[in-house]
């Protein structure tokens, strides 16, 4: 039977390597997104605010997907504003996709502040949860965004017949621009800047981050495992972990990007030194960079996310992932995390988008 799928957020780091991943494996792929890309070759663009009813309506009036998978959130000032915007994103699209009862399942992208909690308040619960994370742990009592959205799947799920999974990546290496949480291309920004500039390549981040264990998820793990799990039939209604599926120290791997990029490596020294404040007066430096270099996006708010790099390398314990339930059911892929950035840096300097 033929499958056609819609990426919702395929402007964004998970939604364009899902769409490249599921065009790679003969898929028929619609890209939903505010300005949804026009580089991918077979791509279906579909141009829609997920929070404007009537043109999203209009928007998805010829589209009748199989498989939809939501890999976008907008972030909002407060965890109530998340809540209220996010799980409304959700909502509004399943809604308009239901009188075309086309729709066989859905995936949800979420991440592990399910088990964390919201960006401004991490480990507020009182305690801080077991590692590694694993799916069987349950709901923080805390406002959640993620558990808003995940609410909505499943009451749409109920409501029009169509099965579900859930996605929970930590954070995710892979190309994109303007997109608010970019760990991957921050550090290469920050490094570019740290080697014109001759500032040491200072970690930013905690104690606990820079010895304990960590984990990452390359975007091109994630989409593989969407669409393992579009194909598995044991992996529906199920919740997944996915990292790439080693562990390592910011303590050891911080070296190893300083040395990619030719720049000094300074660690952790017993204070944090959030990178947020260190880049705060950068916007001009790395517009002449882009200028000296020829760059093509010489506006750093487009590259750098430096709030979002400050959550996960500032976080007060280590942070590894289980993945034993994909495991279990036949999800075998595996990425080394080194590779990921190298992978990732050699193809922001090829895009001509770090020096």
């Amino acid at each position: 039977m033929q499958r056609s799928a819609l990426v919702v957020g395929a402007s964004g780091i998970g939604g364009r390597y899902t769409a490249r991943e599921l065009l790679a494996h003969g898929w028929t792929v619609y890209g939903l997104a505010r300005t949804p890309p026009r580089d991918l070759p077979g791509l279906i663009p579909v141009a829609a605010d997920l929070l404007d009813t009537a043109v999203l309506e209009q928007a998805l009036a010829d589209v009748a997907p199989t498989h939809v998978f939501i890999t976008t959130w907008m972030r909002q000032d407060t965890e109530a504003e998340n809540i209220r915007v996010n799980a409304a994103m959700v909502r509004n699209l399943l809604d308009a996709l239901a009188p075309r009862k086309s729709l066989r399942h859905v995936a949800l992208v979420t991440g592990l502040k399910h088990y964390l909690g919201p960006f401004e308040a991490y480990a507020s619960s009182g305690t801080l949860p077991d590692t590694p994370l694993r799916e069987e742990q349950p709901r923080l009592p805390i406002e959640n965004f993620y558990y808003a959205q995940e609410d909505e799947v499943y009451a749409a799920a109920e409501r029009d017949r169509f099965t579900w999974t859930v996605h929970r990546p930590h954070s995710i290496v892979g190309l994109a621009v303007g997109n608010a949480m970019n760990l991957g291309t921050t550090l290469a920004v920050y490094a570019s800047i740290c080697k014109e500039t001759g500032r040491p390549f200072q970690f930013p981040g905690s104690e606990a981050q820079w010895n304990g264990l960590s984990d990452v998820t390359d975007a091109r793990m994630l989409a593989k495992q969407l669409r393992w799990a579009a194909d598995t039939d044991a992996a529906k209604n199920e919740a997944f972990n996915i990292t790439n599926g080693d562990y390592f120290r910011w303590s050891w791997l911080w070296r190893r990007l300083a040395a990619w990029f030719g720049v000094q490596a300074a660690g952790f020294d017993g204070q944090v030194r959030p990178l947020e404040e260190a880049m705060a007066g950068d916007a001009e430096v790395w517009r002449k960079i882009a200028q000296k270099h020829n760059l093509v996006e010489a506006d750093l708010g487009r590259l750098a996310s430096a709030w979002h790099t400050d959550l996960d390398l500032g976080r007060p314990i280590e942070v590894m992932t289980d993945m034993a339930n994909s495991r279990r059911l036949g999800f075998g892929a595996w990425q080394a995390t080194e590779d990921s950035f190298f992978d990732l840096f050699s193809a922001l300097r090829a895009e001509r988008l770090i020096p």
